[in-house]
């Protein structure tokens, strides 16, 4: 068996994560009371609680989705003895999550992710005005052939890049609110059997990022590093590296750059890759990979149920 791990995206959330486990496991709760110092604010409350409305806020969803993932870590390490590091061959993440991916592979400590990642939800949200960018899923096009309606999209001037590679005929757009709209619009033209806004405050993974990307250079800059104890695939490479330096580089260029989640999939079965399991909350990524690769057996682990049904099989 060979396993991946990898880390849920923004879009994951829902009120009432973490509960379960900060009721079942103190290792959980100690997670959710470390980021809450971190930040100095309540998160955990926000998770359980909401409104969903705050949970929903970037500078909340971030943090939130990497405190629940590293819950999930820290039961299977203290609660069930599974170090990841002794059973990984990569971890990975989509988007935010490769932040959580590599917290788990001991780049950084939880409390700095915790901080990186509100400071990252601030700087996207503070980036672009709000109304000003948006994001929108293609369906049923090919990131190949995608590039046709984002030309069609771009041509008075407005930005609109393809912003996540997430499987065969699921690509993100990302860019000016115009472009975005026009996307929309004309998306069937192109082949798509449609073309969806997505309910996010600004363009992220677009140039439009670019300020967010100078505020997330400085501050990784000056936070502790190492080097990553398990291989991390990274978005905009699509394979995997344990340098920190390159880690961090390319955690800087993710801002802008595409994430190339269908690639790293790819990437994950090309090296023989048996298992990816989802660790965190929600299926999304587990999902995809299932479509995307159905020789690689994947599945969500977010409940005490299922952490203690993969420390069985790990």
């Amino acid at each position: 068996m060979k396993y991946a791990f990898v880390f849920p995206g923004q879009g994951s959330q829902f009120v009432g994560m973490g509960k379960e486990l900060a009721d079942n496991f103190k290792s959980a709760k100690d997670v959710f009371q470390e980021v809450n110092e971190a930040l100095s604010q309540d998160l955990f409350k926000i998770m359980v609680e909401g409104p969903e409305s705050e949970l929903t806020l970037t500078a909340n969803t971030q943090p939130a989705l990497m405190a629940y993932s590293m819950a999930v870590v820290r039961v299977l390490e203290q609660d069930f003895g599974i170090k990841l590091k002794d059973k990984a061959s990569f971890v990975a993440g989509h988007s935010l999550g490769e932040y959580s991916a590599a917290c788990a592979a001991g780049v950084f400590s939880l409390s700095d992710t915790a901080r990186l990642l509100r400071t990252r939800g601030n700087a996207m949200q503070e980036a672009v005005p709000l109304g000003v960018g948006g994001m929108a899923a293609v369906l049923g096009v090919s990131f190949k052939d995608v590039g046709a309606l984002v030309e069609a999209c771009s041509e008075d001037g407005s930005v609109c890049v393809a912003a996540n590679d997430n499987s065969d005929g699921q690509v993100v757009l990302s860019g000016h609110m115009a472009a975005i709209n026009k996307a929309v619009e004309i998306a069937s033209e192109f082949g798509a059997k449609r073309c969806v806004k997505l309910p996010v405050s600004a363009p992220f993974h677009s140039p439009l990022m670019q300020p967010a990307a100078e505020v997330m250079a400085d501050a990784l800059g000056k936070v502790t590093s190492h080097p990553a104890q398990i291989p991390l695939i990274a978005n905009v490479l699509a394979h995997s590296i344990t340098d920190n330096k390159e880690i961090i580089a390319n955690l800087i260029k993710q801002v802008t750059g595409s994430v190339r989640w269908r690639e790293s999939v790819i990437y994950m079965h090309d090296e023989g890759v048996t298992d990816a399991v989802e660790l965190g909350a929600g299926k999304v990524l587990s999902n995809i990979i299932k479509r995307s690769q159905p020789d690689i057996h994947a599945y969500a682990v977010g409940s005490a149920a299922e952490i203690e049904e993969l420390a069985k099989n790990l």
